[in-house]
């Protein structure tokens, strides 16, 4: 196979950089910076409806970052000369990107939770505001940020793995 253009390659490693900028990058504002300071600072029902505004505007990106880095990643792949195989453990560099592939798609379950279960449940209570328990309130804001957390630390491994593949 006769390798692709320069500027191919090029394109593909800067929207697959864009891509991890955008919403690793937006993951780790909002779990170190943002949330807590809107925690400290907000009831916990107008918390609450900051985080259903702030994921209005985040989930389009962070879905769009998603395909964006699975289209790039897989081209990038398949023009490495290190790609033996999709599942192959037969490399450092190879094993480092079946890690990655794996939190990789752990990320994208939690984030399907989020957009799916936790966003519609954040909705459907501030739809009833004045009848919203606070208990409820607060199980939700634990719930999201739990996942919140829980796909940082996966964007770090993620981020570790890619380290030892380009090592290698």
């Amino acid at each position: 196979m006769t390798p692709p253009p320069t500027w191919a390659l090029a394109l593909t490693y800067w929207l697959h950089l864009l891509a991890t900028v955008a919403w690793i990058g937006s993951i780790v504002a909002i779990s170190i910076l943002f949330l807590p300071a809107a925690k400290a600072t907000l009831k916990p029902v107008d918390h609450l409806a900051l985080i259903n505004a702030m994921q209005k505007r985040l989930e389009p990106i962070a879905w769009f970052s998603m395909s964006l880095l699975l289209l790039t990643g897989l081209f990038q792949m398949s023009v490495n000369p290190h790609y033996d195989g999709f599942v192959s453990t037969s490399t450092q560099w190879s094993m480092a990107i079946l890690a990655k592939h794996i939190l990789g798609i752990f990320m994208v379950v939690a984030a399907a939770v989020q957009t799916w279960e936790i966003f519609p449940a954040i909705r459907r209570t501030l739809m009833n505001r004045k009848d919203a328990d606070e208990e409820k309130i607060i199980q939700l804001q634990k719930r999201e940020s739990r996942l919140l957390r829980i796909n940082f630390g996966l964007s770090i491994l993620i981020l570790l793995a890619t380290a030892f593949a380009r090592a290698s």
